[in-house]
This record gives structure tokens, C-alpha cells and sequence, in this order.
């Protein structure tokens, strides 16, 4: 039993063949997928997908990449479209420093969609990308004002943020970056991260794991991330999806099993 918390059916490269797609992740033991919203304004495209098969929730959010085309959308216009049944997330949302962007629009969505996550009680789904330091920093003075549930998806930070993440109560989510052999940093938080903190995904059709790199990702290859998981922690692989898929049920606490 294994659950895909981060991929993007919307996508081309997947929406080609979703049906496929969908068919050869149940035959690798993938019992539930996540669609994640990088635009609000596709929303009613994620709903749309959701509605073909019960084992396929999605979220609502702002990419950082495309926040500075949304600075429009409010948190209250999140909270409306997380009451959607099958919505199950406040995301993907954060701060990307990689490519030039508006660091200033970027901040801004992303403590919009950390209230929308306080208030829903859904969790944050969270982009960091060399951007560590104001990451950690705008979680921590967010917590601050209350509460709210998040994972660091597609986990490629330094060991401070996940240290400052798990302090926050924050759950770490792994890709297919967790088989490459340049990544000793995430390998070490995989061993270090609590058990009951750990999620898998793929972020497909992005960062398709080995053996199929170069490939285009698909949820079903999640299988091979958590294998790769279980190595590193040194338990069987039941253990892992297992462990991943109640972390998974008690973090997205709106989805529920077919």
C-alpha cells in the first residue's frame, strides 16, 4: 500500500494517458494519489480529474513560480475552494529562488495560503527551493500567530530546514531525488526523519526515480522512492508503506480510503 501525496495529472505529459497512467499506479500497489494545484484559476480542472476515479484527490494553490499572476487571490477564495469535497490540501505554495522571480509576490501567497491552511485545517503543501532561510523564518513567525499542518514536499533542502520543519510539527515528503546517488543531504533526513513524520510522492511527471530516469515520472513509480527509503532506514519495504500511508491519513485527514 502506497500512497502518491505530490503529483500533477493536470500536466501533458500525463494527461495524455491518465487512464493509463492511474491503471499501472494501482498495479504497483499505489492505493491513492494527490493531483496538486499550481494555479487557483485551473481549479475546476484538478475538480474535473478528481471526479473520474475516488482514489484521486487534488489541493488548491498558487505555484511560487506563477504567485506574482495571483496576487488576486485571497485566502478567503481559498478557504471557499478547500470546502470542494475533494480537495484535501492548501498548495503548492512557497518560495523558489532559483529562477528569477517576485520574492515579494512569492511571500505574500504564501502567508495567504498558510491562513487558509489555519483556518481549513488543511495541510500546507510547501515548494522550497534555495530558499532555506526564508522559508524556516516565515513558518516559524506564522506558527507563532497559531497552528496550522504542513509537509515539505519533494524534499532537496539543507538539514536546517528539515530540523526547523520537524520542530514545527511539519511532516517530509521524498521524490524520486531520494534514489539519485548526488543527494547524500537528503539521504541523511531520510534516516533522520521521525517515522511518523515521512511521506512519499513523485512530483511526476518531474524527477522520475532510477531506474527510469530521463523518463517521464508517473505516480506509479512512487515504488521505487520508497524502496529506496526503506533501504536507507533499514526496514522492509511493508514497513514503509505502511508507515507512509497512516502518516498520510493522519496529515491529509479529508481523504479518505476507497
Amino acid at each position: 500500500m502506497l500512497i502518491d501525496s505530490h503529483c500533477h495529472l493536470d500536466f501533458p505529459e500525463l494527461a495524455a494517458d491518465r487512464a493509463g497512467v492511474l491503471a499501472r499506479a494501482k498495479a504497483n500497489g499505489v492505493d491513492g494519489v494527490v493531483t496538486i494545484s499550481t494555479r487557483v484559476k485551473q481549479f475546476a480542472q484538478l475538480r474535473a480529474i478528481t471526479s473520474e476515479d475516488v482514489t484521486v484527490w487534488c489541493s488548491v494553490g498558487t505555484h511560487p513560480h506563477h504567485a506574482h499572476e495571483e496576487l488576486d487571490i485571497t485566502t478567503d477564495d481559498l478557504v471557499r475552494l478547500a470546502e470542494t469535497p475533494c480537495c484535501v490540501a492548501i498548495g503548492e505554495v512557497g518560495l523558489d529562488y532559483h529562477y528569477e522571480g517576485d520574492p515579494v509576490a512569492q511571500a505574500t501567497g504564501f502567508r495567504r495560503h498558510i491562513a487558509a491552511s489555519r483556518i481549513t485545517r488543511l495541510p500546507l503543501v510547501i515548494h522550497a527551493r534555495d530558499a532555506d532561510d526564508d522559508v524556516a523564518a516565515i513558518l516559524e513567525e506564522e506558527m507563532e500567530k497559531g497552528a496550522f499542518p504542513f509537509v515539505l514536499h519533494c524534499f532537496s533542502s539543507g538539514m536546517d530546514l528539515a530540523r526547523r520543519g520537524l520542530a514545527l510539527g511539519g511532516y517530509i515528503s521524498f521524490s524520486g531525488i531520494l534514489t539519485f546517488k548526488n543527494a547524500p543531504i537528503i539521504h541523511d533526513v531520510a534516516k533522520l526523519a521521525p517515522a511518523d513524520r515521512i511521506l512519499v510522492e513523485t512530483d511526476a511527471p518531474y524527477l522520475a526515480p532510477v531506474p527510469h530516469r530521463g523518463r517521464t515520472n508517473e505516480p506509479g513509480f512512487v515504488l521505487h522512492t520508497a524502496e529506496k527509503l526503506a533501504e536507507l532506514r533499514g526496514v522492509p519495504l511493508d514497513e514503509i508503506g505502511r508507515v507512509t500511508t497512516e502518516n498520510f491519513y493522519r496529515l491529509f485527514s479529508k481523504a479518505k480510503p476507497a
